[in-house]
Order: C-alpha cells, then sequence, then structure tokens
C-alpha cells in the first residue's frame, strides 16, 4: 500500500449521496455534508437512479469525488470509473453510511461518518491492489466461492431495498431463490463440495478430480504489490484437510457451475472466469495514520 499525496484545504469536492445513504441514515448523511463542506468547496448531487449516479461522476470535471453510501455505493463508483478508463486519473473518496460498511473498513476507511468525512479532507492517497476480471468487473476486498452472505439493506418485507425506480429488481430476487437449489446447494441452502479447477499463473493449483469446500482471492498478499493470495480448501471425510495457498498475478477458476461473492455482489452461475491482479489500480483516500503509514 503506497502513500502518494496529501491533499489542500482548497481542493475542491463533489460529494454523490447515494439514495439508500439518504434513505437509511439521514443523520449520518447531514453530518458528513456539514463536515465535509466546512472544510471544503463542495457540490452535492442526490441522484435517484444509477443513470444519474453515473452521470454525476462522469460530470465531476476537475472536482475530487466523494461517494456517500455503503459497499455497493463504493463499488459502483469504482465500476464506472474502471469501465470508462478513468480510475487510474481519479483519486477517490468515500463517507461510508448505509447497512453494509464491511468493505470500506477492510479497505481501511473510517467507519464513522465525522472522521470518515475528517479524512476525506485532511487524509492521503493510497494506491491499492484490486483484481479486474475477463468481462472487465472489478473486485477491490478480495472474493469466495461459494459467496458468503452479507447483511443487506432491507424494507419491512425482508426484501433486499429496490427503491421505486427499480421494481424489476424484486422479481429477479424471486428468480434468484427459486434457482440457488438447482445449482449445487442442498435443501438446506448450504453449498455442496464444487469440482473445480484452480489455476495461479498457469500452474494447476487443484484440479477436476478433487472435490473442494472453499475458494478464497485476495489482491495485495501479505502486502506484497501485484499479486494476490490464493486459498483452496480441500473437502475431507473424517480430518480437516490442509489449505492449498498459492501467491501469484493472474487466477482463473473453472469446472462446474459456479457462484462467487466479491465484495457486496453475488455473481454467477459461470463455467470459466479470469481475474487479475490491477496493482496500485485503486486510488483511495485513507487516514493519515492508517495502515503502511
Amino acid at each position: 500500500m503506497a502513500e502518494v499525496a496529501t491533499f489542500a484545504m482548497s481542493d475542491q469536492l463533489l460529494v454523490v449521496i447515494d439514495p439508500i445513504a439518504r434513505r437509511t441514515d439521514g443523520e449520518s448523511v447531514r453530518i458528513a455534508k456539514d463536515v465535509l463542506s466546512a472544510g471544503a468547496a463542495t457540490k452535492v448531487c442526490l441522484p435517484d437512479s444509477p443513470d444519474e449516479f453515473a452521470r454525476a461522476l462522469a460530470r465531476r470535471g476537475s472536482r475530487r469525488p466523494v461517494v456517500v453510501g455503503d459497499d455497493r455505493a463504493l463499488t459502483r463508483a469504482v465500476t464506472l470509473l474502471h469501465r470508462q478508463r478513468e480510475l487510474a486519473e481519479c483519486v477517490l473518496s468515500v463517507v461510508p453510511v448505509g447497512g453494509v460498511l464491511s468493505l470500506a473498513g477492510s479497505l481501511g476507511v473510517p467507519t464513522g461518518a465525522v472522521a470518515a468525512a475528517r479524512a476525506v479532507l485532511e487524509g492521503v492517497e493510497r494506491r491499492l491492489d484490486l483484481l479486474v476480471d475477463d468481462s472487465d468487473g472489478v473486485v477491490l476486498g478480495g472474493l469466495r466461492i461459494p459467496p458468503v452472505r452479507e447483511p443487506a439493506v432491507a424494507d419491512d418485507a425482508g426484501e433486499v431495498d429496490a427503491g421505486p425506480a427499480r421494481p424489476w429488481l424484486r422479481t429477479c430476487q424471486s428468480l434468484v431463490r427459486n434457482l440457488v437449489p438447482a445449482l449445487g446447494t442442498s435443501a438446506a441452502g448450504v453449498p455442496g463440495p464444487a469440482r473445480l479447477r484452480v489455476e495461479v499463473d498457469g500452474t494447476t493449483l487443484v484440479d477436476l478430480d478433487q472435490p473442494v469446500e472453499a475458494v478464497s482471492v485476495t489482491p495485495g498478499a501479505a502486502g506484497a504489490t501485484g499479486v494476490a493470495a490464493v486459498e483452496v480448501r480441500p473437502a475431507s471425510v473424517g480430518a480437516e484437510a490442509s489449505p492449498l495457498l498459492a501467491e501469484g498475478r493472474t487466477v482463473t477458476v473453472s469446472g462446474a457451475h459456479f457462484r462467487y461473492g466479491a465484495d457486496a455482489e453475488v455473481s454467477g452461475p459461470l463455467r470459466r472466469r479470469t481475474w487479475t491482479v490491477g496493482a496500485g489500480g485503486l486510488r483511495l483516500v485513507l487516514p493519515g495514520a492508517g495502515p503502511g503509514h
């Protein structure tokens, strides 16, 4: 994790406030706005849809973007900037607000509104590794097969909040729930062993003849830049099998249909995916006294 630069109080900020953050914790949003406005010239955007969120980022000009929202808002911003080929030129800040904040915290961002907003104003830019897959997706904090269920922002009916403009999301949620038991999970909803081939830099770590319980891939292995840590846990009967460990720049998983959890999202099913480490690909503002300082 490399420290690059500090920021002047005269910086101009574009503060993009995610709609779910506004609905779930309006008080933290207000506090973040007050702290940021007191320390820098700010333009506040209140998008109501993903398209408006994307347009706000695209029209940021010379302003430094600040995302106020949860892990999904952070990954949405990074994905948009990556697909616009602007991630390498953009220094991003985030004030975590909402129901799912574990990714932001794992990256070193304070999860309190006041501390996070102060870090935006007084922090330093750090370059963090990420993963880029062969469908042009990005992973910030790592991935796991099978997915680990994360807490979700839910409404009174227990559904993930789709917002008034996205009723189609509820239909998709229902479809996914109906499909999951048919895609390698038990009746209790617990994934069983999978037969997967895992290759690291072209070398096979585990092949289809060895069922596996779990696979994890994490960029920035042991603090090293440009490599990912790979851990495969083989399925076992009786005594627990020792995990298989490797480090490398490129990781390919193939075989039976599988889903994977990455950051705050679940992807799949698919039969093959390759991830490549983007060394220093995320330029994130973190507290000056954070890890690696």
